[in-house]
């Protein structure tokens, strides 16, 4: 299956961006990024931001899920019942 960089909700497109650059300014390449744009990192640094951003998903939906609530579920996703697989 072909990859596509197409965002699956396009009202988040901007929240993505905001997280992506505060991640790059949490691993110090923010100014390198400001001065020269995203199209002169390196594809390590660009997989370094990408590796954050998914981390920092995960606990964020992983928090959502200890308290009860999932953001799948406050947003309309696709998790109907929330269910603990331990009990």
């Amino acid at each position: 299956m072909a990859r596509s960089n197409q965002v699956v909700n396009p009202a988040a497109e901007n929240a993505l961006d905001r997280m992506k650059f505060e991640v790059a300014s949490e691993l110090g390449i923010a100014d390198r990024i400001r001065s020269g744009g995203w199209n002169t990192m390196t594809s390590a640094d660009c997989g370094r931001v990408g590796g954050h951003m998914v981390r920092k998903m995960i606990e964020s939906y992983e928090s959502g899920m200890t308290s009860g609530t999932s953001s799948a579920s406050q947003t309309g996703g696709t998790m109907t019942q929330n269910s603990n697989i331990n009990s």
